[in-house]
């Protein structure tokens, strides 16, 4: 009897799951797993903040924040990847590196930007000064980026079925998540 209620429901996940990726939740998934990926990222880099100083507490409306902006950057990047997928059909290597370029050239500066200056906005902060933040710590950020995202990319653009691309760029995100948190909300004031 046991044995097969949880064959039942593992057969019922799995077309639950399955449904996700259809085409009219696809966007809907997209963008819910951005921003819980991003909230989880900042998650884990506030809990690393907290146990460096143990009298910190844990700052919630900032989570809230990130997941927003990752909920935001969902339908953009959904649409990104559908883009340049019509752009450049095929898995050659030429094509590839076309669609990493673009990636790193297009995609990652303004994705950034909208990081910081969301950001900024949501904490309060004025559009001007959530520039500066951004101008301050963009090459830091983007050597980072050409560094981690470009490998990640290949393998997702050649491997990756193209309804599964940005939940493959999602998960793997989650650490880049903690770093952008990280750099975010660092306090440039002390040096380190």
């Amino acid at each position: 009897m046991l044995q097969k209620v949880r064959k039942q429901f593992l057969v019922q996940a799995r077309f639950t799951w399955r449904s996700l990726f259809d085409d009219q939740f696809l966007l809907v998934t997209n963008t819910l797993t951005g921003g819980s990926l991003l909230a989880m990222g900042d998650f884990v880099q506030q809990s690393w903040e907290i146990h460096q100083e143990p009298d910190k507490v844990r700052d919630w409306k900032r989570i809230g924040y990130t997941f927003v902006i990752g909920c935001s950057t969902g339908p953009l990047l959904h649409h990104w990847y559908g883009r340049l997928d019509s752009a450049y059909v095929g898995r050659a290597m030429n094509t590839l590196v076309k669609k990493v370029l673009a990636d790193q050239l297009i995609a990652s500066p303004i994705i950034g930007m909208w990081y910081f200056l969301g950001m900024g906005l949501m904490e309060g902060h004025t559009l001007s000064e959530g520039w500066r933040d951004f101008k301050g710590k963009f090459w830091e950020y983007y050597k980072a980026d050409c560094c981690v995202w470009p490998p990640v990319q290949m393998f997702n653009f050649y491997y990756v079925s193209p309804k599964y691309r940005l939940m493959y760029i999602n998960i793997i995100s989650l650490g880049w998540d903690v770093f952008l948190s990280y750099l975010k909300h660092r306090d440039d004031s002390h040096p380190l």
